[in-house]
């Protein structure tokens, strides 16, 4: 798909593509950049986000965006695809000296049409808390460096907080800030809290409380991204080591680990359910791991360069009546997807949860996601019942099945994989667009998984400020603690004895941890377009519309089938 049209027709840049949807459409006029819509020099430039908040006004036309080209960051009303953009009219912007924008994220919680709090992360580490409606700057965090001067890589709300925010940064360290809280004007000094494998935990030792609460110490290198899962509570981070680690973010537990073929992870992605896990990086691959099973179900090859962003799309995930089928998921399972978007993600749910009825037959998923990469393509994926659920019987799965040859996969292509250690290894498969596998299952019980950690006595540290921390669900599964007495009362000499074990990644490939291209179901991408002239570094699915952005500082909106609003510019 990728080579399609061959020659002079490769370089073109699509502005249009069909799936089983219809026809999504690039949106000239809805095009956002620098008030001049000159491009800047990309080269040696941080990557170019893009963050959105809806500010919930009476007006319908609630959607602001930042996003950051340079030096430079830009605050704008975000009018989609009912209206052309007004680079005029620009409602915020600021242009920093010495040190460049590298990410930013706003509160969608605190948000309102009178103020919004969005943090900017910093090639230079530090972080600044500013309200673009109101112009104001509130706080400067590792304003002196003191407590690390490496480039801010990832920067995000704790969900469900007012106050609590997560920075990652490329020495390989992660923070837990409370806005509330002063850095202190000498370095912190820190006290072991937990110590697992390649990794590490430290509160921060002073008389009064100080930022940062916590230092986390994650694989070796930079730390690329990290996520949240839909409910808050679990944390995946993605390292230049290669590496996926999941955390259970309230009890420091590492639930599960999945490695590269070879480089870095630069980014990953939670499904709307919490179930799956994407990740891209150094090996042109999107990889599919199972959050409950701990394991790769699928590995997507359709770039052929680094792969920047991954994202699901909650509106295109589609969820069907089907005849039935073994499910290893529990109930629970279905019903936890959350945020699924407004209308397409009540009637989503609702069908998700007829699964509890005895009268309904099993339903079939599939999720959509897309990938953007330095290869200037996006690419977009199905991920399909066989491939969910490989359980169902063989003649009927082989019917869906397109199969290949199981040659040796294209230089730049392998993958990053991960299983629960101990599972044996699955057998060589051929490989397929959707082709079930035998030996794996599809993800376990997330909530039983959850409750479980929770549950356990395991000791939290979320205590500090997560008091403040919004329960965004009406069922009260889980209390946080508000002290951390108990885990910090065990002694750091205990704490000490626990080995830093490192992985050789040598020695990972063809194991679990890493299992080679043939042993899991490769997939290909149902859209694979050239859409720019420079590495892409943004990809957002929204409601009636796909957003992307490259590095040459240009935000471009795809209008989805049928939400496309014919306006003047």
């Amino acid at each position: 798909m990728a080579t399609e049209g061959g020659g002079k027709e490769m370089n073109e840049i699509k502005t249009q593509f069909t799936t089983r949807e219809g026809l999504y459409k690039l949106l000239p006029h809805s095009e956002y950049s620098r008030p001049n819509r000159v491009p800047f020099n990309s080269q040696g430039s941080n990557p170019v986000r893009v963050s959105f908040v809806n500010l919930n006004d009476q007006s319908g036309n609630g959607d602001r965006l930042c996003f950051n080209v340079g030096r430079e960051l830009y605050f704008y009303i975000y009018k989609g695809v009912r209206k052309a953009a007004d680079l005029s009219k620009p409602i915020d912007k600021r242009i920093y000296k010495g040190t460049q924008p590298t990410c930013h994220d706003f509160n969608h919680l605190t948000a309102t049409a009178e103020s919004v709090s969005l943090l900017v992360g910093f090639s230079a580490g530090q972080v600044q808390l500013i309200d673009p409606i109101k112009k104001e700057t509130s706080k400067l965090f590792n304003e002196e460096r003191l407590i690390d001067k490496s480039r801010v890589t990832c920067v995000r709300w704790v969900p469900g907080s007012e106050s609590l925010f997560l920075v990652a940064h490329a020495s390989g360290s992660m923070y837990l800030y409370n806005v509330e809280h002063t850095c202190g004007t000498t370095a912190p000094h820190y006290q072991l809290l937990k110590q697992g494998e390649s990794f590490a935990v430290h509160t921060c030792k002073s008389k009064s409380t100080r930022n940062p609460l916590l230092k986390w110490t994650v694989g070796e290198g930079a730390l690329n991204e990290f996520a949240f899962s839909p409910d808050g509570k679990f944390l995946a981070c993605v390292s230049q080591d290669g590496f996926l680690r999941v955390f259970d973010f309230d009890s420091v537990e590492l639930h599960g680990t999945m490695k590269s073929y070879f480089g870095g992870l630069l980014c990953a992605c939670w499904s709307p359910d919490g179930r799956y896990i994407v990740t891209g990086g150094e090996d042109d691959l999107v990889t599919v791991w199972a959050f409950g099973d701990c394991r790769v179900i699928a590995r997507g090859h359709g770039h052929r360069s680094w792969v920047s962003v991954v994202a699901f799309d909650p509106y295109t995930t589609s969820v069907e009546e089907s005849d039935p089928m073994e499910f290893s998921g529990s109930d629970e399972d279905f019903q936890d997807l959350l945020h699924f978007g407004r209308d397409r993600a009540n009637s989503t749910q609702s069908r998700l949860s007829k699964r509890n009825s005895a009268e309904s037959r099993p339903v079939s998923v599939t999720y959509r996601f897309g990938s953007v990469g330095q290869d200037t393509q996006l690419c977009l994926w199905d991920l399909t019942e066989d491939i969910l659920f490989p359980h169902q019987p063989l003649s009927r799965a082989r019917t869906h099945t397109n199969v290949m040859n199981a040659t040796s996969p294209p230089a730049g292509s392998t993958g990053n994989s991960v299983a629960t250690p101990g599972n044996s290894a699955p057998p060589p498969l051929p490989r397929s667009n959707s082709l079930p596998h035998s030996t794996v299952s599809s993800a376990g019980s997330k909530g039983s998984v959850a409750d479980g950690a929770l549950a356990s006595g395991v000791s939290k540290f979320a205590t500090l400020s997560l008091h403040d921390r919004k329960d965004r669900h009406h069922e009260k599964d889980h209390k946080r603690n508000h002290s951390m007495g108990h885990i910090s009362s065990k002694s750091s000499d205990k704490l000490n004895l626990v080995t830093k074990a490192k992985t050789d990644p040598a020695k990972t490939l063809g194991t679990p941890l890493c299992p080679r291209m043939e042993d899991v179901p490769l997939l290909e991408p149902l859209v694979c377009k050239k859409i720019a002239h420079e590495r892409l570094t943004v990809l957002i699915f929204l409601e009636d519309c796909i957003v992307t952005a490259c590095q040459e500082g240009f935000i471009c909106t795809w209008g989805r089938p049928g939400k496309v609003v014919s306006f003047n510019p």
